[in-house]
């Protein structure tokens, strides 16, 4: 159940829902700055089905109830690390832009296993207000790094999960 496919451009819609739902349970949980704006903005979202990096998880029916974009590759702001250091320098693929509607439980678990097919190193940020994605990143495994800086500048909590290893 909850299948995870590439999304299609049919799928935006749908996507900027989830979206719009991640950015108004942020700001009920004390997390008013991340995602201000209206990021993820329409033109993230189709950039990112172009590169084939944008993932939806369905309910049985096809229709996406969870969102994240998978990367593979160096992240230029992963390059620098502050106040702690990576698990390793291995290769790696990267979690950004994750968010559920609401109705699944476990999308960053279930977001994680499917990543895991792909790369034995995921990392992913998060704003050092969303609480309930730090408790989710931890509880999946993930090891606290450090801290990283987005290309604005703005801090981000850094993880770091490696396939094969216990914390």
């Amino acid at each position: 159940m909850y299948p995870i496919r590439s999304a299609l451009p049919g799928d935006i819609p749908a996507i900027l829902r989830i979206y719009g739902s991640a950015r108004a349970f942020m700001r009920a949980h004390g997390n008013a700055s991340q995602w201000a704006g209206g990021y993820p903005s329409r033109a993230t979202v189709e950039e990112d089905i172009r590169r084939g990096e944008c993932f939806v998880m369905t309910d049985g029916t096809d229709a996406p109830r969870a969102v994240f974009a998978f990367i593979l590759g160096a992240d230029p702001t992963y390059a620098v690390i502050e106040g702690g250091a990576w698990r390793n320098d291995e290769p790696y693929g990267t979690i950004h832009r994750i968010a559920g509607d609401g109705s699944v439980r476990g999308v960053v678990r279930r977001a994680l296993a499917f990543c895991l097919q792909q790369a034995g190193n995921v990392r992913a940020d998060t704003h050092a207000d969303n609480l309930p994605m730090q408790q989710a990143l931890l509880g999946c495994g993930f090891a606290y790094c450090g801290v990283i800086h987005l290309e604005d500048g703005s801090p981000r909590l850094a993880y770091h999960y490696v396939s094969g290893t216990a914390e």
